[in-house]
């Protein structure tokens, strides 16, 4: 080895990082413009959104079916729950931005925080100031957003029971007089973690199911068969009030 090299071996090690670096940075920036078609209102988040979607559809081969969201106005978009990949799915399933309802410790996780912000989310206090989540999405969808929420309030596998999913969302369908947009999501390997599905590449889908409105919830089955269709045991509701 030239003695030049084995001076500077060390310098020449973290030359060739740097440029490494620099190559997948541009290379990033590239998959990131070539996928985002979302205005998020800022080009951080528009590049967030564009690694999001090349993310979703090339390492977790994500399939669509038609998933058109409203052009305009405020709907509530509701899924099953079965991993901490879900979120990225239903947002590079979406032709618009969506605010997702979190739990509020999920909203302070460290190092996330100024993503949730930036992105509009809602945290959720669980120990009872839920009130406060449900006046900021009732806003949110009266000023003509999408809201997203797991209406069985955290990860529930298909065969877990039970299936009925939580009275939140009949509150809030209530509150808004919102239309309501269903979709399932399937094919995510690890289900039941929130990490591990994230470096598993897998086959998902997501499906849409036919819009419903709030006079959905008249129906006093209404919780039980909209958890038994997102967790996939049944195909479809009983009683179907459609909005599109």
């Amino acid at each position: 080895m030239p003695e030049w090299i084995q001076t500077n071996f060390n310098l020449i090690i973290w030359l060739l990082i740097a440029v490494a670096v620099l190559i997948f940075a541009v290379y990033l920036r590239a998959k990131a413009r070539k996928y985002n078609h979302v205005d998020w209102g800022s080009k951080r988040l528009n590049f967030v959104d564009g690694l999001c979607r090349a993310y979703c559809v090339k390492f977790h081969r994500l399939k669509l079916e038609k998933f058109d969201l409203p052009k305009t106005g405020g709907a509530i978009l509701i899924s099953n729950h079965v991993s901490g990949v879900d979120p990225l799915l239903l947002i590079a399933a979406c032709d618009r931005p969506i605010r997702f309802m979190i739990a509020k410790e999920e909203y302070e996780r460290f190092g996330l925080n100024w993503l949730f912000k930036g992105a509009g989310c809602i945290p959720v206090d669980r120990t009872g100031r839920a009130d406060i989540a449900f006046r900021q999405a009732k806003r949110a969808l009266k000023s003509g957003e999408i809201l997203a929420l797991f209406p069985h309030g955290k990860i529930h596998l298909d065969d877990v029971k039970p299936y009925r999913v939580k009275p939140g969302i009949k509150r809030l369908a209530e509150l808004s007089k919102m239309p309501i947009v269903v979709a399932r999501i399937t094919g995510v390997r690890g289900q039941g973690s929130v990490f591990k599905p994230l470096f598993l590449r897998s086959k998902t889908e997501v499906t849409r199911f036919p819009n419903i409105t709030h006079d959905y919830f008249d129906n006093p089955d209404a919780l039980q068969e909209l958890g038994e269709l997102l967790l996939g045991h049944r195909a479809k509701l009983s009683i179907t009030s459609e909005s599109d």
